[in-house]
């Protein structure tokens, strides 16, 4: 009976094959690759610093990989779960004859985690090739972006096929478990009668995990607001991302019809609106099954945008009010006649070896204490700068929490030559983790290094006056968080991709699945006197409608996760600072309505081929 109903209703479960499909996929190359960077092998030749770099690409690789898995695992049991939702509600005329003729309810349950079974195998032999070809496309893309070395190569190994396999398999039935316990409980005779109130859309169980993630996600929001601190604020947002869509997702049914009276104020003039704004408001179950990936996808993803676009100019802004100078210019600045302070800073490479003999591979600046400390607001938070001369070192924000202590020695090797220096001062934590190391300047002149210099004018004094690149201390802030934002935009391009094909999977399946119950609904429809370019433009009206709602409400939940930050922002550095994915958004809702609306066109289309005689004359 699984194998016959896979078979014949096999438009209803495409959807969740392609999920399961691209879940294995990704799984199987992500693990392939996750297992090629725990043991890298580096060429020869390579310096202690470059060396450090290639690792920590390759750390940074391992964990986006990560999030690629997790993120896959939990959007594969979203669209499995909701595709088996959807089906269990279209097929409750077979049910209730099942039940009928004596089946129990055990034996559905038993039926319907067959058929999920069966269509997670039949995703994992489609998953497979998918993950050869996707390991070469994510070593590409990694390389492409910086992450990993231009040799880097996943040889194949067996086991993360069998772990995609595994995982293949048991998001399926997991997925199909709350649809399994619900096709139990159809009552025959309401099930065969047809009654209106057959198959409520909000069970107990959706109920109680919709509003129960309401609750938690609110309790998280008033956390970040009263803690005030932005680190806070962060951790919180990460959290409130998550059950915040899930909340909106199972109360979708609930919040999108209240939602959807918003653009429904618009849709008026005609009767093709009218009846679009009617099929939003009272067909809840189509509309929430197409909004709730929609409110997944924004929620998730414009949250994680806003969140580390946050913290790249939260950075900025520290960096400006820790700054007291007025101008950053690249290359050494000799002090002169307008000039009241001048700050050189060398960045060289160095390794440091503490007394666990553990090697660091990092970089250290060489600074003059005096004319750092008359050009930045920053102070050790143990030791004393006036103390960093001669065989000294200074822990920067960077190192702030490894487990350096004052008064220790560390053995430095800074352009070949080996030094034992003394921990004299050891700067706060910063949200600017690159300031490592600090040293006397003398340790660094004559080095190859990059050397900027902070400059405090007279008043009065021509910032035209110096050569080289010169920046307001505000410019240079606002670029260097301009470089960190580019270097996430990588890692959300990936995600964004990823959770964008499963978007689109399970909002098309939900389109092409509610278009399949709609065929009597559009016959009626004609009937009564409709054209069929009419009904086609109500059920793409619908749809777009229903987007705009999933993509407000999803927006919704990324400005749930954003108030912490903004809070904490106000509280560290007395301004607002948040990064708000307009750009984003914009691409998400414009992509979400040629994706949906195309696609509601043609199952409509294709849906209303047949005369509506015939549709109306027999039934399935």
């Amino acid at each position: 009976m699984s194998l016959g109903a896979l078979r014949d209703r096999w438009h209803l479960f495409a959807g969740a094959v392609v999920a399961v499909a691209f879940g294995v996929g990704l799984i199987q190359s992500a693990l392939q690759v996750m297992a090629a960077t725990d043991a890298p092998a580096l060429p020869p030749g390579l310096s202690g610093l470059e060396r450090s770099k290639i690792r920590d690409g390759y750390a940074g690789a391992a964990t986006l990989l990560g999030m690629s898995v997790m993120l896959a695992v939990f959007l594969t049991v979203f669209v499995v779960s909701t595709t088996f939702g959807f089906a269990v509600v279209q097929r409750r005329r077979e049910l209730g004859l099942l039940r009928l003729v004596g089946a129990q309810r055990s034996s559905l349950r038993v039926m319907l985690l067959l058929e999920a079974t069966v269509l997670g195998l039949v995703g994992t032999v489609l998953g497979v090739p998918l993950g050869l070809l996707g390991a070469w496309a994510q070593s590409t893309l990694l390389i492409e972006l910086g992450m990993l070395p231009s040799w880097f190569e996943a040889p194949w190994i067996w086991g993360p096929m069998w772990v995609a396999a595994f995982v293949g398999v048991g998001t399926a039935v997991v997925g199909a478990f709350a649809a399994a316990w619900r096709a139990s409980r159809v009552s025959a005779l309401e099930a065969i009668g047809d009654l209106p109130r057959t198959m409520p859309a909000m069970t107990g169980w959706r109920w109680f995990w919709g509003l129960s993630s309401a609750a938690f996600t609110v309790v998280m929001v008033i956390a970040a607001q009263a803690s005030r601190d932005f680190v806070a604020g962060l951790l919180i947002a990460l959290v409130v991302m998550i059950s915040g869509s899930v909340a909106l997702s199972q109360l979708s049914p609930v919040v999108v019809p209240v939602a959807g009276r918003l653009p429904a104020l618009v849709l008026r003039g005609s009767v093709v609106t009218d009846l679009a704004k009617a099929g939003v408001l009272h067909a809840v179950r189509r509309s929430a099954a197409t909004a709730a990936p929609l409110i997944v996808l924004v929620g998730l993803l414009a949250g994680l945008w806003g969140v580390f676009g946050s913290l790249a100019k939260a950075v900025g802004e520290e960096q400006r009010q820790l700054i007291s100078a007025d101008l950053v210019v690249e290359g050494s600045v000799e002090p002169g006649e307008g000039i009241a302070a001048v700050s050189e800073q060398t960045t060289v490479p160095v390794t440091i070896v503490g007394k666990k003999k553990r090697t660091r591979y990092s970089e250290a600046i060489g600074i003059d204490p005096v004319g750092y400390q008359r050009t930045h607001e920053l102070r050790p938070r143990k030791g004393s700068l006036d103390k960093l001369s001669g065989a000294t070192i200074a822990i920067g924000p960077g190192m702030a929490v490894e487990g350096y202590r004052l008064g220790e020695t560390l053995t430095a090797t800074i352009g070949g030559k080996r030094h034992q220096l003394k921990v004299v001062a050891i700067m706060p934590e910063t949200l600017d983790v690159t300031e490592n190391f600090f040293v006397p300047k003398a340790l660094t002149d004559g080095m190859d290094g990059t050397t900027e210099t902070l400059v405090t004018l007279e008043p009065g004094a021509d910032a035209k006056a110096f050569g080289g690149e010169v920046r307001t201390v505000k410019e240079w802030a606002e670029d260097n968080a301009a470089v960190e934002q580019r270097d996430d935009t990588g890692i959300f391009v990936v995600l964004m991709g990823l959770a964008g094909v499963y978007a689109a999977v399970a909002v098309v399946n939900a389109v092409v699945m509610a278009a399949a119950e709609r065929r009597r609904e559009f016959a009626l429809a004609r009937m009564a006197g409709l054209t069929r370019r009419q009904v086609v433009g109500i059920a793409t009206v619908e749809s777009l409608t229903v987007v705009v709602v999933g993509v407000l409400l999803g927006s919704v939940v990324a400005g749930a996760a954003m108030a912490g930050i903004a809070a904490g922002t106000a509280q560290m550095f007395g301004v607002v600072v948040v990064a708000v994915p307009w750009r984003l958004l914009g691409i998400i809702l414009a992509g979400s309505l040629a994706v949906v609306g195309g696609t509601a066109a043609i199952t409509a289309w294709t849906t209303t081929r047949f005369s509506p005689v015939v549709v109306l004359g027999g039934r399935e």
